[in-house]
């Protein structure tokens, strides 16, 4: 199965919101930075996300993203699929 960035960047993003939460939003441009990844590149994924229901944005001075639910309710399958579309290895077994 071959992962594009936009699956390993979603991943990267969620897991630095839980690393650096301290009960409030974290700036998108902070993330960017401490992962090395574009911020327009990052502001679409997190879209992306927030869209689905894994993130809370926030707007403002204080504003960012958080994640909508406890880190250990999410899955790596789940923001895969969310990214990715289809996980199946080859064509012939996505149905």
């Amino acid at each position: 199965m071959r992962i594009s960035t936009k699956g390993r960047y979603a991943l990267r993003l969620m897991t630095d919101l839980c690393a650096n939460d301290q009960g409030g939003y974290v700036s998108l441009k902070d993330a960017a930075e401490r992962q090395g990844i574009s911020l327009k590149y990052l502001e679409q994924i997190a879209g992306m996300l927030s869209k689905a229901g894994l993130l809370q944005s926030g707007r403002g001075a204080q504003g960012g993203y958080r994640l909508a639910r406890e880190p250990e309710d999410y899955t790596v399958g789940e923001i895969l699929r969310l990214t990715e579309g289809n996980l199946a290895p080859v064509a012939c077994l996505g149905d």
